[in-house]
């Protein structure tokens, strides 16, 4: 298997050479990149992916690791219908 093979974002199927690419267009940070290629959207939340992408960056760049910019993090949400909040509510009782 080449180098640029080589699976960096198992979730979302995203290959270093397509972040290598992100990194020649000029993209910067985890974010950007995972703006456009969606590494770190997938069922982990990029924990395992972030770090392979910020040694690229680092790689890339000339920077440590430590001057890479981490993402920011946000819990998976997941979508609920106005029924259950009114069940939940009733099951609080009517003073909840």
């Amino acid at each position: 298997m080449a180098d640029k093979d080589i699976i960096m974002c198992r979730c979302e199927d995203i290959t270093r050479e397509r972040i290598l690419e992100c990194i020649a267009q000029g993209y910067r940070t985890i974010d950007e990149i995972k703006r456009v290629t969606r590494a770190g959207m997938g069922p982990c939340q990029g924990r395992t992916c972030r770090l392979l992408i910020a040694q690229e960056l680092s790689k890339a760049y000339g920077v440590p690791m430590e001057e890479v910019l981490m993402p920011t993090f946000r819990p998976p949400t997941k979508p609920i219908t106005m029924g259950a909040l009114a069940d939940a509510y009733r099951e609080g009782g009517e003073d909840a």
